[in-house]
């Protein structure tokens, strides 16, 4: 799995100009699945984003986790995270993973984080999206599970 983890401000998703979700302070999410991921991926991830101190404390410091500072989470599927972009110049995506299997995968990692107690709002799977993203920093931290 790929993830860019986005720390915010404030974020939103909307879908034919209506907005689907959104959060105040926290972490946007784009992530990106491949056919190789499964439980192990989000298990992983879950506890990376989580537990990721990257908020300031109170001596300026990135010290404090998205639970310290209730932060929320705003998580949009993202399969150009595979782009293969050696050959030519259209970027070829047969490195994500096939709809279901992604789909499946994306709701899991949105499942368990709420179950780590927070608040994830979601794009909604395939559609065309427009995300609205205050990056606060900016702080853009990737994930890829392939390299962990």
């Amino acid at each position: 799995m790929r993830v860019v983890l986005q720390r915010v401000k404030q974020a939103s998703v909307s879908i034919d100009g209506q907005i689907h979700g959104q959060i105040k302070k926290g972490f946007v999410l784009l992530v990106g699945v491949s056919d190789a991921d499964g439980d192990a991926e989000v298990d992983y991830l879950t506890h990376k984003i989580s537990k990721l101190r990257v908020f300031e404390d109170e001596q300026g410091k990135l010290n404090l986790d998205i639970h310290a500072v209730n932060g929320a989470i705003l998580s949009i599927s993202q399969f150009t995270l595979y782009a293969d972009t050696k050959k030519g110049n259209r970027p070829s995506f047969t490195g994500a993973g096939e709809p279901q299997h992604a789909d499946k995968v994306y709701e899991q990692l949105n499942a368990r984080l709420r179950q780590e107690g927070l608040d994830v709002q979601t794009g909604v799977f395939g559609a065309y999206m427009l995300v609205d993203i205050s990056n606060d920093g900016p702080v853009t931290i990737i994930f890829d599970t392939d390299h962990k």
